[in-house]
């Protein structure tokens, strides 16, 4: 990508520290994003303690000072209490972040004006996921819109997509936005963005990805059914579904998939997809027929999505802020801010509870049916990748 203008610069800060000479720098080799900016200063100095003695002048005819008992009892004790203060406090916070107390709370009022970056990194989900917090973007995204003070918004957008439901909310919210305001929204692509990525970039004034960027698969996807019915016959074990209707237990992993259901589950993938291309042919000034063709659920990396006019420039995150502020003659004192959620924890991770067995070798084949018979436990339309970097 050109300059657009070396004059344009942006602040990045932490902790309302503001600095012009650390820039964004994207993802690190840990595969964890660390681009909110400067680090805040540390404060002052590490306390110190000092400690008088009292000695007599003869050196081996010394003798220490001795606190009384009373004395080495109150220190004790005061030792105690501050030792339970620290865990309950640490608990408190491990259990609110459990809880997900605040956790979609978002609050504006910087007091200058400023670019909105919305976070979207991880699989989208209604319910959230680690990285993920659905309800916390839309908030954010509307906390924007009653702030006179925010004069567009970015995506950084780096995510595999996710359930049909929570893409198309997005979607809706950040139309919303731009509905409401005027302002601009440009994508920045990251190291994915595909299916339900490439989905809530769709209809932004401009899509920006980054050079070893993968977008596109634009398609839909219901997951795999798995049937053991003739596993179960060889085994000589029998099952009986009561259902009130033919198609009422569709999906089953214990009986065969009829014609009929299947039409009824292509359907409903079908429906989903002519919403994920007409999306894409407005957002891109496109056909519904040119979209198809590109359409096959197939991975673009950067330089063949600019080729099929999926995205408009190559470029950084950097390359995206300067080129909203070129093109929007936005001054220098507009800043960047980011909305990003917290880190969920869960109690498995706080436990240190490992999903996957140790020894793969040790599972037995009434544990490995067990596992295909999980696979069909939910059945979801989603907008996702089944390729992730």
């Amino acid at each position: 990508m050109d300059q657009q203008d070396n004059n344009k610069r942006v602040q990045y800060y932490s902790d309302g520290q503001f600095s012009d000479d650390m820039p964004f720098s994207g993802s690190n080799s840990s595969g964890t994003d660390d681009y909110h900016g400067a680090t805040a200063p540390s404060g002052s100095g590490e306390g110190r303690t000092s400690v008088n003695s009292d000695t007599m002048a003869c050196g081996a005819a010394a003798k220490k000072r001795k606190l009384p008992t009373w004395a080495k009892a109150l220190i004790i004790v005061a030792a105690v209490i501050f030792g339970i203060m620290l865990i309950s406090v640490g608990c408190s916070n491990a259990f609110d972040k459990i809880a997900g107390s605040d956790s979609t709370a978002v609050s504006t009022g910087f007091g200058y004006d400023y670019i909105g970056v919305l976070c979207v990194e991880g699989t989208i989900d209604e319910y959230g996921t680690d990285t993920y917090n659905h309800q916390y973007l839309l908030n954010a995204i509307d906390a924007m819109m009653e702030d006179s003070q925010n004069q567009g918004m970015i995506l950084y957008v780096n995510t595999p997509g996710g359930s049909v439901y929570a893409s198309d909310q997005l979607y809706l919210k950040i139309r919303e936005y731009q509905e409401t305001t005027g302002r601009p929204v440009y994508s920045s692509m990251q190291s994915q963005a595909t299916s339900g990525g490439y989905y809530i970039s769709a209809s932004c004034d401009k899509i920006i990805a980054d050079r070893n960027c993968w977008t596109g698969s634009i398609g839909v996807t219901m997951g795999s059914f798995v049937d053991i019915s003739g596993l179960l016959e060889n085994l000589g074990i029998k099952t009986t579904t009561i259902t009130s209707g033919a198609n009422k237990a569709m999906g089953s992993n214990v009986e065969p998939m009829t014609s009929e259901q299947r039409a009824i589950f292509q359907s409903l993938v079908d429906e989903a997809y002519e919403q994920f291309v007409s999306i894409v042919a407005d957002g891109r000034n496109m056909s519904t027929d040119e979209v198809k063709a590109l359409a096959d659920g197939r991975i673009y990396t950067a330089k063949q999505a600019k080729a099929n006019g999926l995205i408009d420039e190559i470029g950084t995150f950097e390359d995206a802020v300067s080129l909203m502020h070129t093109n929007y003659q936005m001054e220098d004192n507009v800043y960047v801010e980011y909305f990003q959620p917290e880190e969920q924890l869960d109690l498995s991770s706080l436990l240190g509870i490992i999903a996957d067995k140790a020894d793969k070798s040790s599972i037995t084949d009434a544990e490995a049916i067990e596992e295909l018979l999980k696979i069909n436990g939910t059945f979801r339309v989603s907008y996702i990748s089944s390729v992730t970097r």
